[in-house]
């Protein structure tokens, strides 16, 4: 036995009559294709359900699986807390996951839970399970921060533990898809809204897993979705495996997006190993960006390299363009890796006696030193993408109407409290959005009056 079945499903409250008392009539299709996703787990009459919630328990860096012989919930928080449910964990199947995600290097546990009844992500999709199916114990899993590929992987744990205890799991991944379709949505609208959801169900409705990793995390962040990383997870539980589509619904009305997919597994097929394949494109992809790095670049990636593997600053290597040994400047130093932010480290003004030391100790300091983030290992150093940004002079300014987020950077400052943005951000596309960070980074509140400067840079790639 193994992964039986998968199920994509949206999970909107008021699709329970109780809640939605009328309301729910409006998304009837979804209702109509959630029926029919629950009759299909009733017939295959699984032991286990793994069920990926992002109401679930969520941390930036670690998947929680629910600990404990199970749990309950209700709506009450949807004034409808007549409608209940308690549920049996599978504990074997959990301890065998945590082991299994240790092997794999991926930092997944029961550790760290923070509210045990169960979320209305979770009881959404059972609350239709149970009309037609009760017999089996439930797996709960919450997603993280960490990369879509991560969470590709944590889908072949599940894979790998269904099977080596002969269990017929079903797993089912709940998430809405965008928040932004409407301009009196929960969110308001944005362009990426519908964009998002014509995608991922074109996507979900082929089983095309595959595609799921080349999603951008801005796309998915300015579309405001929240199913994106269970379906990546649903994704690696069918690695290897020939599955049969269907795709059942899709509809929108409240600016929100509910879709319905169902996954039945076909046997082996080893053509479908989405993510050797996504891997070794973009390895391919970072090695063609490495052999087309400017000095700047290499200058930073060599002191990076360097450090990571001695735990020393080397010496200024010689043969560098001149400016590097004559010129001072403020430099940036930026680190991505599966295309999120990794360190980024900089100086506004010149502390160093040549540009090339600046950005050498930037460097140092970006892959070790950025607060936000661990210090960078040798594994993740070919991963990495490197950006050396170097300042111009800074200029004082009136108003944010001097400013553009494309040409200029800015610095706010409050007192003693100062914060600066570099310009031409992926995701950051408004001057407000642009201001709005440089005060968080600067610990300034938003409503406080600040000073503005503003800057250009030179990128370097």
């Amino acid at each position: 036995m193994g992964i039986s079945a998968g199920f994509m499903v949206p999970h909107p409250p008021l699709i329970i009559p109780d809640v939605g008392v009328g309301e729910e009539k409006k998304i009837q299709k979804t209702i109509d294709a959630y029926h029919k996703a629950a009759e299909a787990v009733g017939r295959l009459r699984p032991e286990t359900i793994v069920l990926l919630s992002p109401h679930q328990t969520l941390y930036a860096d670690y998947f929680h699986i629910s600990p404990g012989q199970g749990a309950k919930g209700d709506f009450g928080q949807f004034r409808a807390g007549q409608v209940s449910m308690e549920i049996p964990y599978d504990t074997e199947f959990v301890r065998a996951l945590c082991q299994e995600a240790e092997v794999a290097g991926l930092p997944a546990g029961t550790l760290g839970e923070r509210e045990r009844k169960l979320d209305h992500g979770t009881m959404v999709p059972l609350y239709f399970v149970n009309q037609y199916w009760t017999g089996y114990r439930l797996v709960r899993i919450g997603l993280s921060g960490l990369s879509l590929a991560d969470h590709y992987r944590l889908g072949q744990c599940i894979r790998a533990v269904a099977r080596t205890l002969g269990r017929n799991t079903v797993l089912i991944a709940s998430g809405d898809l965008s928040h932004r379709l409407k301009e009196d949505g929960p969110y308001g609208y944005q362009e990426e809204g519908p964009a998002y959801d014509a995608r991922v169900m074109d996507v979900m409705g082929r089983g095309a897993f595959g595609e799921l990793l080349e999603f951008s995390e801005s796309f998915c962040e300015k579309a405001a979705e929240c199913g994106h990383r269970s379906f990546t997870i649903l994704a690696g539980a069918f690695d290897r495996t020939a599955v049969e589509t269907e795709r059942l619904s899709y509809e929108g009305p409240f600016g929100v997006g509910y879709g319905v997919c169902t996954y039945r597994s076909c046997g082996e097929d080893a053509s479908r190993n989405f993510l050797e394949q996504y891997e070794e494109k973009e390895r391919l992809r970072l090695l063609a960006l490495r052999e087309r790095e400017d000095p700047y670049v290499r200058l930073a990636r060599y002191t990076i390299e360097t450090f990571v593997g001695t735990g020393k600053l080397p010496e200024v290597p010689q043969g560098l363009p001149e400016e590097l040994y004559h010129s001072r400047a403020g430099a940036f130093v930026s680190l991505k890796e599966d295309g999120k932010l990794r360190g980024c480290i900089g100086t506004i003004q010149a502390v160093r006696s040549s540009l090339a030391e600046e950005i050498m100790h930037n460097a140092v300091s970006a892959c070790s030193e950025d607060p936000r983030f661990s210090p960078v290992e040798a594994w993740e150093l070919e991963r990495l993408t490197v950006s050396v940004d170097v300042l111009g002079e800074t200029e004082r300014i009136s108003s944010p109407g001097e400013l553009d987020t494309a040409r200029y950077g800015v610095i706010v400052t409050k007192g003693a409290r100062r914060g600066l943005l570099l310009p031409n951000l992926e995701g950051v596309d408004t001057v407000e959005e642009q201001i709005a960070i440089a005060k968080q980074k600067a610990g300034i509140k938003a409503h406080e009056r600040v000073e503005l400067e503003r800057f250009e840079v030179i990128r370097h790639y």
